[in-house]
């Protein structure tokens, strides 16, 4: 069975980014809104099974403001505001684990597993 899953990693202070706000879109239709819990994950696959459609899908996770929660000084705009990542998936059968590893000046992503 598929499914979608992510994780996000602070990488400025170390730490699981718990809180981060984060949403999930196919074809520009929201279908998810939720923040991350203690282990910067969300608390079930984001989608699975059926759920999951052969499609470009994004997500946004809202940095900036994650950021600033945490105490960080950032400029305004901020260098980072929303990290969008724009990903296909085509087998609907198979894990797709998208993790953010991100500081208020830089981001990293990858298909995990």
């Amino acid at each position: 069975m598929g499914r979608l899953t992510t994780h996000v990693l602070d990488t400025a202070h170390g730490i699981p980014a718990r809180g981060m706000h984060v949403e999930l879109h196919l074809a520009g239709e929201r279908l998810a809104r939720f923040a991350t819990n203690d282990d910067g994950r969300a608390t079930a696959p984001l989608l699975e099974g059926a759920a999951l459609r052969a499609g470009r899908y994004s997500l946004s996770f809202h940095v900036a403001d994650y950021f600033r929660a945490m105490g960080v000084a950032l400029p305004a705009p901020a260098f980072l505001d929303i990290v969008r990542i724009d990903f296909g998936i085509a087998a609907v059968d198979e894990h797709y684990h998208v993790p953010l590893l991100v500081s208020p000046w830089s981001y990293s992503t990858y298909r995990g597993s």
